[in-house]
């Protein structure tokens, strides 16, 4: 079942046609080739290239076959070439001759074209709307619970911030991951039916109105282009790598956490699983899968580029394979979002624990050498004396702050009693530009 043929005088070897079918991958696109098919057929009856009772028989029968789609009544499969081949040819056998005439002024190149650019378009607002939903988990969870716990660099105890403020730091970078989308959609937003196979059509076709039709913000500028850009998928993908980063670092600090070392949280069991040997076991294995498929979509990525790098214009069948990279990514990218929303949703936090780890860690350490340097001794100076006092008390297993002023004062004549103060903990919190921010929630 081919959309060509009339220029062969052999069958195409049952491996080739195999071999070079992608119904079982652009399956998915159905709702959108028949979508950009109906637009296409009502373009052509305005400029009179079908007459009224030829396009309302051709959207009768696309509508027909959508409707069956959607309810299970025709499935999508078959020895069809493509989406396009098992559309036109279901079409023709409903409808009768009047089918052939849905491709005129189109073809398969543009036509695939407008498909990806509609259902990326799509299916990137719902990244987006799956974006806005950790957020939102992310916020909530934050504002629940706004407890002091250890900041890290180089996974060593640093200073003092509060749970709120550290999921905060991920609202930022999903924000973030949202504007990227955005701008991904704002550049791909361009109609590209019409370009024809590469140099548009001979026939008298308004590309301005399946332009309208489609919800594009304009057509193309160049036909060649039109038909061969791959560009919006490689910045979408782009996009979702980024997003599986910061998805999971997230996975990291939520193993780190939930770990018996640490023990600063503990996640749900429904989003952890056993051992098959070791019965005492709770392992993360959620945010560890998130972890692992953070390559996947990398992988994606690097083989559309390497895919796309050494393509002469315009259309090669080298194409075919970036559909089933961007969907793999675009899959796995919509499920890691929906199960890490579920899971900061139903995360315990162990406030105790945290404030236990902050007292042993000697977080209040750079607050000790402002407070020095706030009575005339030079920062460097400063930064000794706090050394040595953090081996004082390591030796004599004390906090700074459990140490005498008798203790205190050996190391500096500059400590007077409202060093204790200074160093408090929530003190720290609420000093200048420890202030926590307002989280940004759009």
């Amino acid at each position: 079942m081919k959309l060509w043929g009339g220029r062969f005088t052999k069958r195409e070897d049952e491996i080739m046609e195999k071999f070079n079918t992608s119904l079982p991958v652009d399956h998915r696109l159905y709702y959108e080739d028949i979508t950009g098919s109906i637009a296409h057929v009502s373009m052509l009856v305005k400029c009179e290239l079908l007459t009224e009772s030829e396009g309302k028989l051709l959207i009768s029968g696309l509508e027909s076959i959508l409707k069956d789609i959607e309810s299970g009544v025709l499935q999508v499969e078959g020895q069809y070439e493509d989406i396009h081949s098992f559309v036109e040819m279901n079409l023709t056998q409903r409808i009768g001759e009047t089918g052939k005439k849905l491709h005129t002024a189109r073809s398969r190149n543009d036509q695939v074209a407008v498909d990806m650019r509609l259902y990326a378009k799509n299916k990137a607002r719902e990244v987006m709307s799956a974006l806005q939903q950790l957020i939102d988990s992310l916020n909530q969870k934050a504002a629940d619970n706004n407890v002091i716990m250890p900041g890290y660099t180089h996974l060593q105890r640093a200073q003092v911030v509060t749970f709120s403020h550290h999921l905060g730091a991920y609202v930022q970078m999903f924000s973030r991951d949202k504007k990227r989308i955005a701008n991904a959609i704002e550049i791909l937003d361009e109609n590209p039916l019409g370009c024809g196979a590469l140099a548009g059509t001979t026939h008298n076709i308004n590309r301005e109105i399946t332009t309208e039709l489609l919800g594009f913000s304009k057509p193309v500028d160049n036909f060649l282009d039109g038909v061969s850009d791959r560009d919006y998928m490689l910045e979408l993908m782009s996009g979702f790598s980024i997003t599986m980063m910061h998805m999971s670092r997230l996975s990291e600090e939520l193993i780190l956490w939930s770990s018996q070392e640490f023990k600063f949280i503990e996640m749900d069991d429904a989003y952890s699983t056993g051992s098959s040997i070791m019965p005492q076991k709770k392992n993360p294995d959620a945010a560890e899968l998130i972890r692992g498929k953070t390559g996947r979509v990398y992988g994606s990525l690097f083989s559309l580029l390497t895919t796309l790098k050494g393509l002469p214009l315009t259309y090669n069948k080298d194409m075919q394979e970036d559909k089933e990279q961007f969907f793999d990514s675009l899959d796995t990218v919509l499920d890691c979002l929906e199960i890490m929303a579920k899971m900061i949703d139903t995360l315990h936090v162990k406030e105790e624990n945290m404030k236990a780890a902050i007292k042993a860690g000697f977080l209040n350490a750079t607050e000790v050498a402002d407070y020095l340097v706030s009575k005339g001794t030079a920062f460097r100076d400063a930064h000794e004396i706090v050394g040595k006092i953090i081996i004082y008390c390591e030796e004599h297993k004390k906090a700074i702050e459990d140490l005498t002023i008798e203790e205190l004062a050996k190391f500096s004549g500059n400590i007077a009693d409202d060093i204790y103060e200074y160093i408090d903990y929530e003190n720290i919190l609420n000093k200048g530009n420890k202030k926590l921010i307002k989280q940004i929630t759009r």
